[in-house]
């Protein structure tokens, strides 16, 4: 399957997954030992209308909220509602990098609550296995998380909708743009492996994947990717940033669950290997 969809394969990434943190053999008792509310919340917890229970245990500064689309930097405990320890960023010593729309339902919601240095304790309520899939079931769990950074998503271009007259025009129907020289004059062949960074969007300026907002370059062979990036990269030489209008014919051809249309990314080529 020819996709440039990088972002899906690295969703295990950005997820908290209940069990996936072990914690140490004397952990520290105040985030060892569970709320005395973690089963439920107080009378003065706000709930929203998918059932996430929320109280502001610290206020923050500022009132810029995480959107769907922006990853943030924040410090987090999780429990079962029994009291067992899931998983802790604050025993690891680490803040975990969490992609709004890639953790589990009801935490990516509560951090949508948050601004920047606000502490907040978050009930979230089970969900139940969706038929078929005994392992899509999510049990009750509270999470008290701590808001530390916002990391935006970037912006859509102004010329998302159509490319200008000065851009570069393919036979293939491929159009492109250099937003930053390269060095040198080595390029890509078509079956290389590239490490780059780059956003995506549809021309209503819908972003639909970026690395940028992961904070970690993408690595594939121009082989394994849409027609669009396969021309288009090897178009680069290393440090160039390019923006690339890419025709559906080029790109996902109506292809169930993808993004249709015409798609415009900005690829900037990190390095290339053979």
């Amino acid at each position: 399957m020819r996709l440039c969809f990088v972002a899906l394969l690295l969703t295990a990434a950005f997820a908290v997954t209940p069990g996936s943190a072990q914690a140490p053999d004397t952990p520290p008792v105040s985030v060892a030992v569970a709320p005395p509310d973690v089963a439920a919340p107080p009378p003065d917890a706000q709930t929203t209308a998918s059932g996430l229970a929320s109280k502001v245990l610290t206020p923050g500064t500022g009132t810029i909220r995480p959107t769907p689309l922006d990853v943030v930097t924040a410090h987090y405990t999780g429990w079962r509602a029994g009291g067992d320890l899931i998983t802790s960023s604050v025993l690891r010593g680490i803040p975990g990098v969490l992609a709004m729309d890639r953790v589990i339902d009801g935490l990516g919601e509560g951090l949508q609550l948050m601004v920047e240095g606000e502490k907040r304790r978050l009930w979230i309520p089970a969900v139940p296995a969706v038929e078929g899939d005994a392992d899509s079931a999510q049990p009750a769990m509270t999470f008290d998380v701590e808001l530390l950074d916002i990391l935006p998503s970037p912006t859509p271009p102004p010329d998302v909708a159509a490319a200008p007259d000065d851009a570069i025009r393919a036979s293939s129907g491929l159009v492109s743009r250099v937003l930053e020289p390269g060095r040198g004059s080595d390029r890509p062949g078509g079956r290389d492996t590239v490490t780059v960074h780059y956003s995506g969007w549809t021309t209503d300026g819908e972003m639909f994947d970026s690395s940028v907002i992961r904070r970690e370059p993408a690595t594939f062979r121009l082989d394994e990717v849409i027609p669009g990036w396969t021309e288009g990269l090897q178009l680069m030489v290393e440090g160039e940033k390019r923006r690339l209008w890419i025709p559906e014919s080029l790109a996902y051809r109506g292809q169930a669950g993808a993004p249709r249309g015409m798609l415009v990314f900005d690829v900037m080529l990190i390095a290339i290997s053979r």
